[in-house]
């Protein structure tokens, strides 16, 4: 795209610039990221006074504000325009993130390019950490914690106790504390487990509750029963099920249908073994399936096991009743053999016909791949439920091995991405033994 510099000798309106900010790559080695520079970057300069500056010229300025804000600074950005106060300490904030190349034709006095400024200093970091809390709101300051992280190798610095309680607490954060646990001295543990038990107690209080409605209603439906006895009668539904057969000169219903509810609850309780992939790229999935593990532990008529795995099998169902133990239970990282972790959910299964199989993965498989699909094969024959999830997050289409995925569609086990306001639906409908609600993958690409 080219952008005309404005002409400083004339009074002329400066060059025509966009009349919103285009978008700006937050993976960009020069630009910082436009949605925190744009959207969200208050500024301190006093407003023109309407007396002496037109609105046009008003509106201008700040468009040339925002576009220096994108932009970085420089002789060639075009802007001609001077930041000062907050802006100016925003713009700091950006660049020792995203580094921009300097004026004096990208070199700084020393001679040497400009790169992203955040150094090693814990400190430092710290410092910054604050700075851009105080400067964007939360989901940018998540946003450019992750990059960070990943731009500027910042790891190391998370097992410093000082640098988690800077951070701003997000499931990718958690993830990455995860990665380190067993590398993290205990000096920092108790301060990373705060980290971590601050955003589960967040997912809970969003997800439980929805969670345990579906499931309730899908478990009340799967265990009526038609010829119920007289004290196992559910008289509501049994009347709205039978209210065409109203009799009005008798004032009643009679019923053609007795619905019920099932009495042996024991026998209808359901099993649920959450099969969780802990490879480095499902650090998010892992999280949202403890949580959900924890939830699904909670309720009375579920059976929950709960299964890690990569290329050795940990269940951590014992742990279920804290989701944290079961996080730092879990070592991200490493290889994947899901044939061995299907093996193990199999031996574990009593009752097939009550059973629900929830593999997390994104089907990348080290081991045995036709055991793999022979083993899913001879679940469902056997009654169990069976769905794959290739990612259980936010983060929208997720990298997966689309030739497994496509074989196991063919044994009508099709495998999708779900995010967690949608898995109470798909635990649902499993339960139910009802067809999944399966999102588009298309839209998910």
């Amino acid at each position: 795209m080219t952008r005309t510099t404005p002409d400083p000798t004339t009074t002329t309106t400066p060059a025509p610039t966009p009349a919103t900010t285009p978008p700006a790559s937050p993976s960009s080695a020069t630009t910082p990221p436009a949605s925190p520079s744009t959207a969200t970057a208050p500024t301190t300069s006093p407003a023109p006074s309407p007396s002496t500056t037109p609105p046009a010229a008003a509106s201008e300025d700040e468009r040339l504000r925002r576009w220096r804000l994108v932009l970085g600074g420089g002789g060639a950005d075009g802007t001609g325009c001077e930041l000062r106060g907050r802006d100016a300490a925003m713009d700091g904030a950006l660049a020792s993130l995203y580094g921009r190349e300097s004026g004096n034709g990208g070199k700084r006095a020393g001679g040497g390019r400009r790169s992203a400024g955040l150094g090693a200093s814990a400190p430092g970091v710290a410092r910054w950490l604050g700075d851009i809390r105080t400067y964007f709101p939360s989901s940018v300051v998540q946003v450019m914690q992750r990059d960070a992280i990943d731009r500027l190798g910042l790891s190391a610095l998370l097992l410093e106790p000082e640098m988690l309680e800077a951070v701003e607490a997000d499931v990718h954060l958690v993830g990455t504390l995860l990665s380190l646990n067993r590398l993290m001295p205990e000096t920092a543990k108790e301060s990373a487990r705060a980290v971590v038990r601050k955003v589960v107690e967040e997912l809970e209080k969003k997800l439980a509750n929805r969670t345990r409605a579906a499931l309730t209603g899908a478990l009340d439906r799967s265990a009526r029963i038609s010829r119920p006895r007289h004290r196992d009668i559910d008289w509501a539904r049994t009347i709205r099920a039978n209210l065409k057969n109203y009799l009005p000169e008798y004032r009643t219903v009679v019923p053609e249908r007795l619905i019920g509810y099932g009495r042996a609850a024991q026998s209808m309780k359901k099993e649920v073994v959450l099969c969780i992939d802990q490879s480095g790229s499902m650090a998010a999935s892992v999280v949202y399936a403890s949580v959900f593990g924890a939830v699904l532990a909670s309720m009375r008529a579920i059976d929950t096991r709960l299964v890690v795995f990569d290329t050795a099998v940990v269940d951590l169902t014992d742990q279920l009743d804290d989701p944290v133990d079961v996080l730092f239970g879990t070592q991200l990282g490493g290889g994947t053999d899901i044939n061995r972790a299907l093996a193990y959910c199999q031996s574990r299964i009593t009752r097939p016909a009550e059973t629900v199989v929830v593999l997390i993965s994104d089907l990348y498989e080290g081991g045995i791949r036709d055991e793999m699909l022979k083993r899913v094969a001879a679940m469902k024959a056997s009654g169990v439920q069976f769905v794959t999830l290739l990612a259980l997050s936010d983060e929208g289409a997720p990298a997966y091995d689309r030739e497994h995925a496509a074989a196991l569609a063919a044994l009508d086990a099709p495998a999708f991405a779900c995010t967690p306001d949608l898995f109470p639906d798909v635990m649902a409908a499993a339960l139910e033994k009802r067809p999944l609600p399966i999102p588009d993958m298309a839209e998910q690409r």
